[in-house]
């Protein structure tokens, strides 16, 4: 417990990292779907060696939020929509981060694993309200409709990187990434000192390297397409593949974050076109577990320089090895305002009904663990 309380986001996202070692880059995926009357869904899965204490929280609007960037003036803003999020609490703040969430216009957010991360330098006057960077989530999904709204703002509003660690150590490690109704999307990166609002053109988004490095290995997959190519004659020889998904053959196999975006952008652009919402859902799920990681397929040294978390449980009670595995998956439909959630140990998803919460006007949060196995509406919920 001692080396918890040097946290200050110690129940944050999909990265922890512990004084004395170095951070991991720990398996988030993150894509958007489109169905066949280009209507749009976003789906991620958050990965851990651990359980946090998630919560899924509703916040209407008119919910009134701050945030402090270290020194910096503390920036209040009131919410102008309504979301329903995945957040975890700050043990510092006493208040929850948004991880995953979508407002009542259809505008989605994810908080993902990104070590690489710098941010610039304070110049603002110690007058101005600086909103931190962990509070993108509850600022965004308050504020804005659409991703363009959001990239309008952010060249107006001063976004700092804020620590982990007293002395100004280890800068949070994420990036963030944010669909709309309309299809578009965008990638918020801090590195190399800059801030980075980069339009996504094809709706993926893992971890490390930085965005445009992912871009440009796509360069290398060409060739991608999802049409088996099972005959080829050479020399006389004529060679038949006896079962379908050869066209599979040349994604990357990895759960490694370069392996996942490329995949993720497979599955996304090539998964059949539902024809309405309720397909559209289903056929996201299915695109899902294609990155639904169990317990034990990996697994990483709790004692070599990169470790997740020194309290995360061992693999089958060996407390040398902790291994990484999907702790819930999202999907969220953007016209319908439709969020779901299924977590590791279930095998049916919740949904919870933006539009019917829209009575409340409270904030109002659930344990995650509480309702993952209860029923598959898990919108009433909230009215307990």
């Amino acid at each position: 417990m001692r080396i918890l309380r040097c946290f200050r986001t110690v129940a944050l996202s999909c990265a922890i990292v512990f004084s004395g070692y170095a951070p991991v880059t720990l398996a988030c995926t993150s894509l958007l779907y489109t169905d066949a009357n280009k209507k749009f869904y976003a789906g991620r899965t958050m990965e851990l060696p651990m359980e946090l204490p998630y919560k899924v929280s509703y916040f209407p609007a008119g919910t009134t939020f701050g945030s402090r960037a270290d020194k910096d003036h503390v920036m209040d803003f009131t919410g102008q929509h309504a979301f329903v999020a995945v957040t975890v609490p700050d043990p510092v703040s006493h208040d929850v981060k948004v991880a995953e969430g979508i407002n009542d216009q259809g505008l989605t957010f994810s908080l993902l694993a990104f070590a690489d991360t710098e941010g610039p330098v304070s110049m603002v006057d110690n007058t101005h309200a600086v909103l931190a960077a962990i509070d993108l989530g509850a600022w965004t999904l308050s504020q804005f409709s659409t991703v363009a709204e959001v990239k309008k703002a952010l060249n107006e509003q001063p976004v700092m990187v804020t620590s982990l660690l007293p002395g100004g150590l280890l800068e949070t490690p994420f990036h963030y990434t944010l669909h709309d109704a309309t299809g578009h999307s965008i990638v918020i990166e801090f590195s190399n000192g800059e801030q980075n609002v980069i339009d996504n053109p094809l709706g993926v988004m893992t971890n490390g390297p930085e965005f445009s490095w992912h871009m440009t290995n796509m360069n290398n997959y060409t060739f991608m397409s999802n049409v088996d190519e099972s005959k080829l004659e050479l020399s006389g020889v004529k060679l038949v593949q006896p079962d379908s998904g050869i066209a599979t053959a040349g994604l990357p196999a990895s759960n490694t974050s370069v392996g996942r975006f490329v995949r993720a952008v497979y599955y996304s652009q090539f998964a059949e076109k539902a024809k309405d919402p309720a397909g559209a859902v289903a056929t996201l799920s299915r695109v899902m577990n294609n990155f639904d990681r169990p317990r034990g397929i990996t697994i990483d040294n709790r004692f070599h320089d990169q470790i997740a978390n020194i309290t995360a449980p061992g693999v089958t009670d060996n407390r040398v090895y902790t291994s990484e595995y999907t702790s819930w998956t999202s999907l969220s439909d953007l016209q319908k305002k439709h969020f779901y959630l299924r977590t590791y140990d279930s095998l049916n998803f919740i949904q919870f009904d933006l539009n019917a919460l829209a009575d409340i006007t409270e904030v109002r949060h659930v344990e995650l663990k509480d309702v993952s196995h209860g029923p598959r509406n898990g919108t009433m919920a909230f009215r307990h």
